[in-house]
């Protein structure tokens, strides 16, 4: 990339950065109202949240803008990469009501885990998307699983479904549900990660938290009575 398509990433950055909490709020806010959600599963997230304070919720990166508007202004924690994309996305999540803990694995990890931490002991559920920000669809990056155990905290898979939507030509398959869309949110049975797990153990948390949002998704889908919706060249069966 030369200097003017630098120059011109960076522009897009702050101009991005400076119109997603208004703009973008109220365009997903007008999209939103249009839409018939459902929810399956809602017993599994008390299950966790009566284990002990605080829990954290599983999703696909392709899923946000689903995910954004059907979970506003509960007060709710989201972990935002510490990276030009992450400016953008942490003012629209603050427009919608989230609080926002930036930190990934190589950058802030300490920080953002001692705050996740004293949230989390003030009973706070916090959002993770285990597969962003770079993808590949629908991997697992280890850290979920490492922070669950590290906090003593339970992980609730959590997927979504539409009966219609658009879909960006990206790694993520990212999902903005059309107008008056029927759309299903649920709630996937909790997994727990003991503070004396093992590598092994911990991967294998790892790949049950994978298995059980792709099976949140699945009975989604089923539920609207709709194909999932994941490229044909997804292998996630």
């Amino acid at each position: 990339m030369g200097a003017s398509g630098r120059w011109r990433k960076r522009w897009l950055r702050s101009f991005g950065k400076g119109t997603a909490g208004w703009l973008g709020r109220a365009l997903l806010s007008l999209l939103a109202k249009t839409w018939k959600v459902e929810v399956l599963g809602g017993e599994h997230l008390e299950a966790a949240a009566s284990s002990g304070p605080g829990c954290f919720l599983s999703m696909w990166h392709g899923r946000m803008i689903v995910a954004l508007p059907t979970h506003a202004r509960r007060g709710w924690h989201v972990l935002v990469s510490p990276s030009g994309d992450g400016d953008v996305s942490e003012k629209l999540l603050e427009a919608n009501g989230y609080f926002v803990i930036r930190g990934s694995s190589s950058r802030g990890g300490a920080r953002a885990l001692r705050k996740m931490l004293k949230v989390l002991d003030e009973g706070a559920v916090l959002f993770i998307t285990p597969d962003g920000p770079r993808g590949p669809m629908h991997t697992m990056n280890p850290g979920l699983a490492f922070m669950a155990r590290a906090t003593g905290r339970e992980i609730v898979p959590l997927g979504f479904a539409c009966d219609r939507a658009w879909h960006a030509d990206s790694w993520d398959h990212f999902t903005i549900p059309k107008p008056f869309a029927r759309v299903c949110v649920v709630y996937g049975q909790p997994v727990p990660v003991s503070r004396e797990a093992d590598d092994t153990e911990q991967g294998e948390a790892t790949e049950l938290v994978r298995e059980r949002t792709l099976e949140a998704e699945r009975a989604g889908f089923d539920h609207l009575g709709c194909e999932v919706d994941w490229p044909v060249t997804e292998s996630a069966s």
